[in-house]
């Protein structure tokens, strides 16, 4: 094959539900079927999904694919997360459906996309090799499943290839024992039980005897699914397109009621959304010390941050994600547009959440130039004065007589968000360096 590009597209459609003719098939003559196959990724918030769809939107398997996300919340943030992936490539954008439960009130939304894309595919403006839907982390799989088998157009347009379901392995057991009330669906146990294939992802998180438990767990609720190991969600694309792996009678067999569109579906209404969006630039110190506070009190009870920061001294938008405690940051690797609005937009997803606590605290994090100032006035040293300042690191301290010559600095070469305390002159060689703090053990006073 000629190497084509990955196709992914990006549109927003309101919320809407309508029920659907049910009609069933049969998986047979799979060989010579020529519908496009779509893969539902599902797995619990934080478990990888975001991350192994970067993997496929990188590698170079030549195959075009379409990608439609979800969000659980009224902010999308996984969309500037699989940016740098699809912004090279200028027929490409994310199919998002924002703001709802891909498995409730904007199931109409997922037919509706993929009409379009039937229409296209059939026209002949669009060829498709293959289809991904991302689901919200407490999206049941099965109703998604669903739309495969119960709308006309769907079903002659697109086959549905596979459920794969990746698992964290650190946090996975305490969300299958979460306790739910009565008539609740835990939906993390839907998500292994519906799996045609796990992934058992963050496996360097825990030990071997744990991995050896987990997938005793998994086997228990799933004895068909093949488990394969992985850290950050790096696989094959092989162990996630084209797999074949649904089977209609295995499912009917354990989900009687699997085809009835208009069955009860419960979530559990303790776990909520929270979304903050705010105009203008954040303190990194301010910022690290918020998140270190909600991740250390509040750890427990956030199954999910996500957020795409802007902050004071970097023209480089601040991507940062937590399952639980365990977070991760990074600077955007592309610079932004100097014409674009500097704003910040997060997302948390959890138990016990206040909402308004949240977004108070997180506007005390903006930069102002009131806190500027405070900053300055805060510094030991003023310009001018004579000091001491260590060359030689934290292990082996070398300490060098200089003269401050600016409070509060930065320059272009400096790594993103950073500000150092002061820039002094030494007296030896006339060199000018920084301190990055205001410590006894980088700088001190004669």
């Amino acid at each position: 094959h000629a190497h084509k590009k990955n196709y992914v597209i990006k549109r927003r459609y309101s919320n809407g539900f309508r029920a659907l003719h049910i009609e069933t098939m049969t998986n047979e003559n799979a060989d010579d079927d020529t519908r496009v196959p779509v893969t539902v990724l599902t797995g619990f918030l934080g478990s990888g999904k975001t991350t192994l769809l970067n993997h496929i939107l990188t590698a170079t398997h030549g195959k075009k694919i379409a990608v439609i996300e979800n969000e659980f919340g009224d902010v999308g943030i996984d969309d500037a997360l699989l940016q740098k992936n699809t912004k090279m490539q200028s027929e490409e954008e994310i199919i998002e459906m924002m703001n709802g439960c891909i498995c409730c009130t904007v199931r109409q939304d997922l037919v509706k996309v993929l009409e379009k894309l039937a229409d296209r595919v059939k026209k002949g403006t669009l060829k498709l090799d293959g289809i991904i839907i991302e689901t919200t982390g407490v999206a049941d799989p099965a109703p998604v499943a669903q739309t495969f088998f119960v709308d006309d157009t769907v079903k002659e347009f697109a086959r549905l290839d596979g459920i794969v379901t990746l698992v964290d392995a650190k946090h996975i057991e305490q969300h299958l024992d979460d306790e739910k009330e009565e008539g609740v669906e835990n939906e993390a146990v839907e998500q292994v039980a519906f799996a045609d294939r796990l992934l058992l992802n963050k496996t360097d998180l825990v030990s071997q005897k744990d991995l050896e438990r987990v997938e005793k767990r998994l086997r228990a609720i799933n004895s068909n699914a093949p488990v394969i190991r992985c850290t950050r969600s790096n696989v094959s694309v092989d162990n996630v397109l084209n797999i074949y792996g649904f089977d209609l009678k295995r499912t009917l067999d354990m989900d009687p009621e699997f085809l009835n569109t208009d069955g009860e579906h419960q979530h559990d209404d303790s776990v909520k959304s929270v979304s903050i969006v705010e105009e203008g630039n954040l303190d990194m110190e301010l910022l690290h010390e918020w998140i270190g506070d909600i991740l250390q009190n509040k750890g427990a009870d956030i199954y999910r941050m996500k957020g795409v920061l802007c902050v004071e001294h970097s023209n480089r938008k601040f991507l940062y994600h937590a399952v639980h405690m365990i977070f991760s940051s990074m600077f955007d690797e592309v610079e932004m547009d100097p014409n674009e609005k500097r704003e910040s937009k997060l997302v948390f997803i959890g138990k016990n959440l206040d909402a308004e606590e949240l977004r108070e605290a997180f506007k005390l994090c903006m930069h102002t130039p009131e806190l500027e100032q405070v900053r300055l006035e805060q510094l030991r040293f003023d310009v001018g004065d004579s000091v001491e300042c260590n060359v030689g690191g934290v292990r082996r301290s070398t300490w060098k007589k200089g003269a401050v010559v600016q409070k509060r600095y930065r320059n272009e070469y400096m790594p993103p968000g950073l500000i150092a305390a002061y820039q002094v002159r030494l007296d030896d060689s006339g060199d000018l360096i920084y301190a990055p703090e205001d410590v006894d053990e980088i700088i001190r006073k004669i």
